[in-house]
């Protein structure tokens, strides 16, 4: 297949408060064997130096078509998901976090993937930069996502940190995704369900693999419980009760508090809030949102 006939990829990378990471997120996504068709920075309400960090990254990297856009409409992942996506104009979508560092032949792969014309939409394994074991968490982390393709049926699951979609499978379901204004879900599997309830088929593609920092496990036990249990709220809002598609939540929990532990050692305080803090309970001082 020659270059010509692979789709172009843009890369959709929603941040907030992102200051000490973002520039090893876009060194990552501008050294690749092949060159993103654009990367698409979603600054979301930050307070620090997220954005100053971005535009140091363009001076720098003229040839990348780094962009930096501004969501401050609402403060949340979902709404500045999709003002990325509305934005980007390659073919198909790619969408990782602020914390990921790509493969060097990520964009490649996705290429690849997409060029088949087997889906519509993708995800694909992890490894965790700053935890160790990386290549056999890779691996643990390829075959546990792979058995879950298959327990899913149709509602295949899609990874936020590491997905791409096509922009035509995008506006087929924009404006039937959930807002989310409540904080409840999570926003990367609410997509998937909505291209499955349109007949728009998911894919896995071990060979799209993206570094990604295990922050998340530096969480409280009870914000790490509410992060968790977006799996279920997020099948339960859309009516589907299958419990083979809740098995991440007994692994994420099963888990947690070996490595959370372990994290502590080494003195990782890095939590990371957007998506996981759960609502305040009554008398309690909220918690901003992230």
């Amino acid at each position: 297949m020659t270059t010509e006939n692979l789709p172009s990829v843009s890369i959709v990378i929603p941040a907030y408060n992102e200051e000490a990471g973002i520039r090893h997120c876009l060194v990552a996504a501008i050294e690749q064997t092949v060159p993103a068709h654009e990367i698409i920075v979603v600054d979301n309400k930050s307070t620090d130096g997220t954005r100053a960090a971005v535009e140091a990254m363009q001076v720098a990297f003229p040839e990348a078509n780094i962009r930096l856009i501004e969501q401050d409409a609402e403060q949340g992942i979902t709404p500045t998901r999709n003002a990325g996506f509305d934005a980007a104009t390659g073919t198909v979508i790619g969408r990782i976090d602020a914390d990921s560092a790509l493969e060097p032949d990520w964009v490649e792969q996705v290429q690849k993937a997409f060029a088949t014309g087997e889906f519509v939409a993708a995800s694909g394994p992890v490894e965790y930069y700053d935890m160790p074991m990386r290549a056999f968490g890779h691996h643990a982390d390829d075959t546990f996502r792979k058995i879950q393709v298959k327990l899913a049926g149709k509602y295949v699951f899609l990874f936020g940190t590491n997905m791409a979609i096509t922009k035509a499978a995008w506006l087929a379901v924009r404006d039937d995704v959930c807002p989310d204004r409540e904080d409840l879900m999570h926003e990367d599997i609410d997509l998937a369900v909505h291209l499955a309830l349109k007949g728009l088929k998911v894919g896995y593609v071990s060979a799209m693999v993206v570094g990604m920092s295990a922050r998340r496990l530096d969480s409280s036990p009870r914000d790490y419980l509410y992060y968790v249990e977006r799996f279920e709220r997020t099948y339960a809002h859309h009516g589907i009760h299958d419990v083979r598609l809740l098995a991440p939540m007994a692994v994420f929990l099963g888990i947690y508090p070996a490595l959370h532990a372990e994290r502590r050692l080494h003195e990782h305080h890095t939590a990371q809030t957007w998506g996981g803090v759960p609502h305040p309970a009554a008398g309690e001082t909220p918690t901003a949102p992230a």
